[in-house]
């Protein structure tokens, strides 16, 4: 199993300083992404992030603002959110209630159930 770890990309080290404007551009002039899976985004402030067609599977956001992110289009199999703010949040329709209020609460990694 690979550990959460710091990714070697511009736009990794834009969310990491918490300028979301500066990943948000530079994201818009890209036509593919660089996988953010198993990153680490604990304790950040990403309100306003535009993950559309992000990868982030594994990701660690303990204690994040995610407030009002739209992640319907994102992957987020395997993150976890523990103790984060997702107020407004959208997730993905394949993410069940249950799997992201267990993660919210316990910390464990969220589950796609398509077969539900």
């Amino acid at each position: 199993m690979e550990d959460i770890r710091h990714i070697d990309s511009p736009l990794y080290l834009a969310l990491r300083n918490e300028n979301v404007d500066a990943f948000n551009a530079a994201k818009d002039k890209l036509e593919s992404y660089p996988s953010f899976t198993h990153g680490d985004f604990r304790g950040l402030d990403l309100r306003g992030m535009n993950t559309d067609g992000l990868d982030l599977s594994h990701g660690y956001f303990r204690g994040a603002d995610i407030r009002g992110i739209d992640f319907s289009q994102a992957n987020l199999e395997g993150a976890s959110i523990a103790g984060a703010k997702i107020s407004g949040c959208l997730f993905p329709i394949a993410l069940h209630a249950d799997e992201i209020v267990m993660s919210l609460n316990h910390g464990t990694r969220m589950r796609y159930n398509v077969g539900k």
